[in-house]
């Protein structure tokens, strides 16, 4: 069942949702060789309890940190650790909160130092992917326009989409329906509705799209150990268009 929301409870969700950027700019700030994932967990706890807010992720299914830290092959659900960032990596940062009874969910990658071309190429089209699909989520648009929109901008590049791990809705529960793959034909699947709230979150890899998890259960990595990029928006579907929750702009 896809929730709507209200004009107030997406007011409230634009709070929310600008606490998790603004807390992921200061952690971006933070990045760079010889720090390590774990001082960036540390960071963001001490932000969001400084924001009046409650880490989303931390004890979510037993995971162990609020923050999640995924390091150039890791796709996503990686767990901050001791280990040192160094120059050459690109990491991802996935970071939600539960706020006024709402959640605000985003992530993006960085990265640290100087890095590949063909990193900074992975980065660049994987967050301009989202804001393709971000411009797809109008009223009476199909969910699948906006999987559509990720794959075809990906592959265009000569890049894969991640097939394990989707996007969602989000709300007073932190994954509702509907899910949102990063692949997928136009035109199918459920018209979106004003009044919808939709984590969209495009993982491309510079490889192959096929994933395994590691032995701690949780962080996800390409099979091939290819390159990895993550990116993510909680968009309200609003009858004046897509308004991309914390940002306070509309696309």
């Amino acid at each position: 069942m896809i929730i709507l929301k209200s004009p107030a409870e997406i007011k409230i969700m634009e709070r929310s949702n600008g606490i998790v950027h603004r807390i992921l700019n200061c952690l971006v700030e933070k990045t760079r060789p010889g720090v390590t994932t774990m001082e960036l967990e540390d960071i963001s706890c001490e932000l969001v309890t400084k924001s009046g807010a409650r880490p989303a992720f931390l004890g979510y299914k037993g995971f162990s940190a609020a923050l999640c830290t995924s390091v150039n092959e890791e796709v996503v659900h990686g767990i901050p650790s001791s280990r040192l960032l160094k120059e050459g990596d690109i990491l991802s940062l996935d970071l939600g909160v539960l706020y006024e009874g709402y959640f605000g969910d985003a992530a993006l990658t960085v990265p640290v130092g100087k890095i590949s071309e063909k990193a900074r190429k992975l980065i660049r089209v994987t967050k301009e992917a989202l804001q393709k699909a971000v411009e797809h989520a109008t009223v009476n648009n199909r969910l699948s326009d906006i999987s559509a929109a990720i794959q075809q901008h990906a592959e265009k590049h000569g890049f894969s989409v991640i097939r394990e791990f989707v996007g969602h809705g989000i709300g007073k529960d932190l994954h509702e329906d509907p899910q949102i793959p990063n692949f997928g034909e136009p035109g199918k699947g459920p018209p979106l509705r004003a009044g919808m709230v939709l984590a969209i979150e495009p993982m491309i890899s510079s490889g192959s799209w096929e994933v395994e998890v590691k032995p701690d259960g949780w962080t996800a990595v390409t099979r091939d150990r290819s390159l990895t990029a993550h990116f993510e928006y909680s968009v309200a579907v609003t009858e004046e268009g897509p308004l991309v929750l914390g940002l306070s702009s509309r696309n």
